[in-house]
């Protein structure tokens, strides 16, 4: 120890023990060792990726090894070893075990009630992976077993694993088994799913099963997917009857759900009526019989509205643009085809029965109906409806009188056809058809002959707008109340227009384009009913007569037909609100004196597609 300038220095040698080397500091780029621990010093921090699958690696081997285990699962007569903090690090139950109030605390042994063995051994084997294999085999011990357990991220897996085998033959099974284990969004989707699929799952034993409250909230939902109120009522008929003297009491109840006013007539009478359950029941048999006053009474149907009159909606369903036949240069269309407005593409459907140009077009329900036209040979009567559920076309009762260039609409469940042409002169006669029926029945003619003439429906009446009736284009308008059953002359349009679109929307009458004696017209107007006055509109990017306008949810489509010199393919769309035209993806086929209509499909898409990718069938127990 030696003072130096008043400071006191200590000098300490250092001495090897054993004759051990001396370990001394590492001198750092230029910096003193004084400067080691500073602020801003040199570090390097290390990070193994591997090191937690590393280290669960080498616990689970230990776990297989039982070393360090410190509790043992029994279920049975079978005994899982494992470690208290793996095990709470994964489940909420069994960290609520171990650090609570529970007897199991501090015991190295706990006995598991109502756990499936298989699906625990499975879930302790994830707690140290991270993965497990789900199957056919073990989801239904091991969902309920994740759900003990509070393993969320396995419970959703195996929902997941289900949606995605959900099939007509187990869908009902799989929404019980996610009802009973409060799998919320697994339980929708299978109930989703039946009521898309009911026309296959009504076939199934799991339906002859399901209990009476289960049926009845099938049968009433109004988003039900079903070809026709006849399927629904041979889905109650075949459920009473698998078990008839415990379930004959709920025929009236579960018959109140089927909308048998929507049936056919001949099904009502050849099927219901002589239905020995119906028969011996008052209450369905006051059905029934509201049923034929729908039938017998067409022109108060507007007044017999009711939810069985009124025709389901699945979710999913959304409106389609069907244009149908036509022209172009020396062709007459048989081939049809179909704009989805949310894909802005179009796609072909079966061709029609017979080559129909100027026929008329309109949907009913959730049919097409395609009456009259010209076939290149002739003007003709007959008529055919298309059901794009299975993507075919039927031929249905030919019109009185041979019509081409007529107008048509669809109105309280009937299709009414007016004017147009029989080969030899310019009609003003109005016949109307009942799908229910299958009849054609002369209606009120109109005050003025119309050829190309075209008609709507706004607020409960039927307009005939324009057209020519062998000597002048028209730009008159007159309006059918079928309640009254007589034709009221209206104001005119500002131009004359025949072979014009016309569309209504929100109580407003648009008609556009047209040929006015002279040329093709790309004007239109409206027609606004509480100011009884017509109005410009701004005009298409085309010329257009003999095509198209038809409303698309509130849009306006033009397509088709001719600009005075050629058959047009092109399609454009009306916003309302701005006052504009747009134009969007061509037809495949150039359509002159084209047939359009809207109908709201399901799924339009796959039931035109050349084949089905069916899901697996897997069926719970």
């Amino acid at each position: 120890m030696l003072k130096n300038n008043g400071k006191l220095v200590i000098t300490v040698r250092m001495v090897s023990i054993y004759n051990a080397p001396v370990r001394k500091s590492i001198r750092l780029s230029g910096m003193e060792n004084s400067d080691i621990c500073s602020p801003g010093r040199i570090t390097h921090f290390h990070h193994s990726p591997d090191h937690c699958k590393i280290a669960f690696d080498s616990i689970n081997k230990m776990r297989h090894n039982i070393q360090m285990t410190d509790i043992t699962l029994k279920v049975g007569d079978v005994s899982i070893h494992a470690h208290r903090i793996v095990l709470a690090s994964t489940s909420p139950y069994f960290y609520a075990m171990f650090n609570g109030d529970m007897s199991e605390r501090l015991s190295r042994e706990v006995v598991l009630h109502e756990v499936d063995v298989m699906a625990l051994q499975l879930l302790v084997d994830y707690s140290y992976t991270g993965g497990i294999l789900i199957t056919e085999d073990n989801v239904q011990v091991l969902l309920p077993a994740s759900s003990l357990l509070q393993i969320v991220t396995v419970r959703e897996a195996c929902c997941e694993f289900l949606m995605g085998q959900l099939h007509p033959s187990n869908c009902l099974g799989i929404r019980s088994f996610a009802d009973a284990h409060g799998c919320k969004e697994l339980h929708s989707k299978s109930h989703k799913y039946a009521l898309q699929n009911f026309q296959e799952v009504m076939s199934t034993e799991e339906f002859l099963l399901l209990p009476f409250a289960e049926v009845e909230e099938l049968i009433s939902n109004n988003q039900l997917n079903i070809a026709s109120e006849e399927k629904v009522f041979l889905a109650v008929l075949n459920w009473v009857k698998h078990c008839i003297a415990d379930r004959v009491q709920y025929i009236a109840k579960l018959l109140s759900h089927v909308r048998l006013p929507l049936m056919s007539r001949d099904f009502l009478m050849t099927t219901v009526d002589t239905e020995v359950l119906v028969r011996d029941s008052a209450e369905c048999k006051e059905l029934l019989l509201e049923a034929m006053k729908y039938h017998l009474l067409p022109e108060q149907r507007s007044l017999l509205i009711s939810e069985r009159t009124c025709h389901r909606r699945p979710e999913g369903i959304e409106h389609y643009v069907f244009a149908i036949g036509g022209g172009s240069l020396f062709a007459i269309h048989s081939e049809c085809e179909v704009y989805n407005p949310r894909s802005d593409r179009w796609f072909p459907i079966s061709p029609m029965i017979c080559k129909r140009s100027r026929s008329g077009v309109t949907g009913l329900g959730r049919m097409l109906y395609v009456v009259g036209g010209y076939d290149g040979a002739t003007d003709l009567a007959s008529a055919e409806s298309y059901n794009p559920q299975t993507n075919s076309w039927t031929s249905i009762t030919s019109m009185g009188t041979k019509r081409s260039c007529l107008g048509i609409c669809s109105f309280d469940g009937l299709v009414y056809a007016c004017g147009g042409y029989d080969g030899a002169s310019c009609l003003s006669s109005l016949e109307r058809y009942d799908p229910l029926t299958g009849v054609w029945s002369s209606c009120p003619a109109m005050n003025t002959r119309r050829r190309y003439c075209r008609v709507a429906v706004v607020e409960n009446c039927i307009y005939a707008l324009g057209g020519y009736d062998s000597t002048n284009y028209q730009a008159s308008v007159e309006r059918l109340d079928p309640r009254e059953g007589k034709w009221t002359g209206m104001p005119s349009m500002s131009s004359r227009r025949s072979s014009c679109g016309v569309a209504s929307v929100d109580g407003l009458l648009y008609c556009i384009g047209g040929n006015d004696g002279t040329m093709c017209m790309a004007s239109g107007e409206r027609f606004d009913t509480r100011r009884n006055s017509w109005e410009p509109i701004a005009p298409m990017h085309s010329r257009r007569s003999t095509h198209e306008v038809v409303n698309c949810g509130g849009v306006l489509v033009a397509l088709g037909g001719n600009d005075g010199s050629s058959s047009l393919n092109s399609v454009e769309l009306y916003d309302i609100n701005l006052n504009k035209w747009t134009i969007v993806a061509s037809m495949m086929t150039r359509r002159s004196s084209v047939g359009a209509s809207i109908l709201e499909c399901f799924n339009l898409e796959l039931a035109v597609a050349s084949s089905q990718v069916m899901p697996r069938n897997m069926v719970l127990s």
